[in-house]
């Protein structure tokens, strides 16, 4: 999928769509609306995550997928408050995250090459994960963002009782955002959507049409805000990173 090195990014010139997931409720958050609007410092979570693409010079384009009845919403107090002119569409999402990706990527530009998908609910990516996903998809096809696990992992079974200790320097915990070709991750969910798949992440349907998934560093900050002790943990990783200017 590409040369062993990858490429540069100024060796890119093509069309990159970001489509952010922004469908999640709020019931770990105990809050009765969708958890993407809950303010981190001055902001709702989702502003973060999206003012981050809107500046990143490489994202050309933005489609929001958001929960059903939330579009004007989304619109009103998001896209149009914080001035983001780089939002295509937004659009209605489905009934696993998985249906709201395949909507999302419905509603790239015809002429896009590259799609990165992230998660509105995680709002500390950096420019350097942003622009290494991109340039690994170019290179390589597809890419995911992830780091390795600090904890030793067992497997269990069905009663409970350990199977077994997998070699922990093999394990990853996944992050967004994940990266893809637009060819590549568009025919993986036509497979997904012919063949009745359920996954938990767009690299799982990937992997299942044979092609290798280029895994990129992210940072043990890069967290997805989804309980009250993330908001909490969100709130010092913003603080340290306004002190750091």
């Amino acid at each position: 999928m590409g040369n062993e090195e990858g490429i540069k990014k100024q060796e890119f010139t093509g069309k990159v769509s970001a489509i952010i997931v922004a469908a999640g409720k709020g019931k770990r958050m105990e809050r009765d609306y969708n958890k993407q609007y809950i303010h981190l410092g001055d902001k709702p979570i989702v502003a973060h995550t999206l003012i981050h693409f809107e500046n990143h010079e490489i994202i050309d384009e933005i489609i929001i997928v958001v929960a059903k009845g939330e579009v004007e919403f989304c619109r009103e107090s998001i896209v149009e408050k914080y001035n983001l002119s780089k939002v295509r569409s937004i659009v209605e999402g489905g009934q696993e995250r998985y249906h709201s990706v395949f909507k999302g990527i419905k509603a790239v530009s015809l002429d896009s090459e590259v799609i990165l998908i992230h998660d509105g609910a995680r709002p500390f990516v950096t420019n350097e994960i942003t622009n290494e996903s991109v340039v690994s998809a170019v290179g390589y096809g597809c890419s995911i963002v992830g780091m390795p696990v600090k904890d030793t992992i067992k497997t269990i079974n069905e009663e409970g009782f350990v199977e077994g200790t997998p070699k922990r320097e093999n394990l990853w915990l996944v992050q967004t955002p994940q990266t893809f070709k637009k060819e590549i991750i568009l025919e993986a969910h036509q497979k997904r959507e012919k063949e009745n798949l359920s996954v938990t992440d767009d690299a799982m349907l990937v992997e299942a049409l044979g092609i290798k998934v280029k895994m990129i560093r992210g940072s043990y900050e890069n967290i997805k805000i989804t309980t009250p002790e993330d908001l909490e943990f969100g709130q010092v990783i913003l603080k340290r990173r306004k002190t750091k200017g």
